[in-house]
């Protein structure tokens, strides 16, 4: 459905250049976010690159072993030399003895390589490792994603990404030359696909088998917001423009 007379070839150049800014920033928000998710998600297995294990491991957990010296193998290879992720793995799988933290130096590695951003100060959603308690935490049996940081993250990604969506849909129903069943489809898709995405991460918190649905759901949500932008940009740049407008440029 489009409010009769406005589409997105003649809606005028001012909320064109509107519209558009708005596509490019976001656009550039969800590059960004998808890096993100390559550099931390997509390095939970060690290798670059986001894979179903890199879910599992997020999400499940690799409980073999410890989550500490998962990441330190992972995500956090590049964040301290081998020499001292050697020595907290080490001192983990000596049982992490707080008796030892300072007495083998594990306390100095630490200060010396994480707590620049492991740090009640940094404020950035990640375990204060200057409280003993969390490191300890940290150093038993990889289980994933703790529900309390599940919670979290999924509330901030239901209300943020659900207004990314409103607003580039909003802009997408101008589109002209998408028939009514494909647009209906594909702004409903990114909806559908979140929430289909972030259930998928308390689901695979249970079983693993459930990861699939996370990568599904994110691909989804690209899908769909490469289709809103691509032909949003094209119509209202590139598209034969439509002399009856509506909008006056003067």
């Amino acid at each position: 459905m489009m409010v009769k007379g406005y589409n997105l070839t003649n809606i005028g150049t001012p909320l064109k250049v509107l519209f558009t800014s708005y596509l490019c920033v976001v656009g550039i928000g969800y590059l960004m976010a998808v890096t993100q998710i390559l550099f931390t998600h997509g390095m939970a297995d060690g290798k670059f690159g986001l894979s179903v294990d890199d879910i599992v491991y997020s999400y499940y957990g690799d409980r073999s072993g410890t989550l500490i010296e998962h990441k330190l193998n992972g995500s956090m290879k590049e964040n301290a030399p081998d020499e001292d992720r050697f020595k907290i793995i080490q001192w983990v799988r000596d049982g992490a003895e707080e008796s030892e933290f300072k007495s083998r130096g594990i306390n100095e590695i630490f200060e010396n390589n994480c707590l620049a951003c492991h740090s009640a100060e940094a404020e950035m959603g990640l375990p204060d490792f200057s409280d003993f308690k969390n490191i300890k935490e940290r150093s038993e049996a990889d289980t994933g994603a703790t529900f309390s940081s599940l919670a979290r993250v999924s509330h901030i990604h239901l209300f943020g990404i659900a207004f990314i969506f409103f607003f580039v849909g909003a802009i997408f129903v101008f589109a002209k030359n998408v028939p009514v069943w494909l647009k209906g489809l594909v702004i409903a898709m990114p909806f559908v696909s979140q929430v289909m995405d972030i259930s998928a991460w308390w689901l695979t918190k249970f079983d693993p088998v459930f990861a699939w649905l996370v990568i599904i759901g994110g691909s989804g949500m690209g899908a769909a917001f490469a289709f809103m932008w691509f032909v949003s940009v094209y119509e209202m740049w590139i598209s034969k423009h439509d002399d009856t407008s509506v909008i006056d440029e003067h």
